[in-house]
């Protein structure tokens, strides 16, 4: 009997649906029966089989976006009862019910649970979020960082672009171009390493325009809700810090 009754259990779901960028959201509810160790993704995939909403009505398959399923990729992230985290690690059993799932805020919905994160792709662009050696193979091995600083800067590696930060921002939002914490993360690390370090007042004199470092709050918001763990404020303090030096340079320069 207790067999029978485990069977029948079931999740209830209410998704915040959007069927096109400029269409209005709604709410569906959905219930999926419960298996034992699920998680948010395995979830959706239940209702992709069977789009039927918890009153017996059929709808159109939610749309979501997921790559890795083990937290590398950062491409389910979606707000989770009112947090924004990465679907993949949401374990069903950990939920309170219904579980509410709507898309991130801070991006524009694509559909569903779809966003588009090409705000958080052109921040990094504009801080040049990589080290420009093409062309250069052929001069051997680049110098090595130092062990003291590898052991930091490898934690600041761990960003896998999930969006989490920026959404959990309240700096970070349609009405300012704050470029975010996960990119002001991204100049520490590549300006720490020894061939990175080249093109390190480019990305500081990035930091310095409109939208930049002077757009933080100092909420704390981001390193609390970081999935990864990586000391985002930590690194705004230090890029903070590189900033105004860069500044004094630039003015005794003149």
């Amino acid at each position: 009997m207790a067999e029978t009754k485990k069977a029948q259990r079931t999740v209830k779901f209410v998704i915040t649906r959007r069927e096109r960028p400029e269409a209005s959201s709604y709410t569906e509810e959905f219930e999926v029966p419960y298996r034992p160790n699920m998680n948010v993704i395995s979830a959706l995939m239940e209702i992709q089989r069977n789009p039927v909403k918890a009153d017996g009505e059929k709808t159109a398959p939610v749309c979501w976006e997921s790559n890795c399923l083990e937290e590398v990729c950062g491409a389910c992230s979606m707000v989770i009862n009112g947090k924004p985290r990465q679907a993949c690690s949401a374990l069903i059993d950990k939920l309170e019910q219904p579980i509410r799932l709507e898309p991130m805020s801070t991006f524009p919905v694509v559909r569903d649970l779809v966003i588009n994160r090409e705000r958080m792709f052109n921040a990094l662009k504009k801080v040049k979020a990589w080290i420009p050696i093409d062309g250069t193979y052929d001069l051997g091995p680049g110098p090595r960082l130092a062990e003291s600083k590898r052991q930091w800067a490898y934690e600041l590696s761990k960003c896998m672009t999930c969006g989490v930060c920026l959404e959990a921002c309240p700096n970070v939002n349609d009405r300012n171009s704050f470029i975010g914490p996960a990119s002001i993360s991204q100049v520490r690390l590549f300006n720490t390493h020894p061939t990175g370090e080249m093109n390190k007042h480019e990305r500081l004199d990035a930091l310095m325009e409109e939208g930049g470092i002077e757009g933080c709050g100092n909420s704390q918001n981001c390193v609390r809700s970081c999935p990864k763990g990586i000391p985002l404020t930590t690194s705004i303090a230090a890029m903070n810090k590189e900033t105004t030096k860069h500044l004094f340079k630039k003015w005794l320069s003149v």
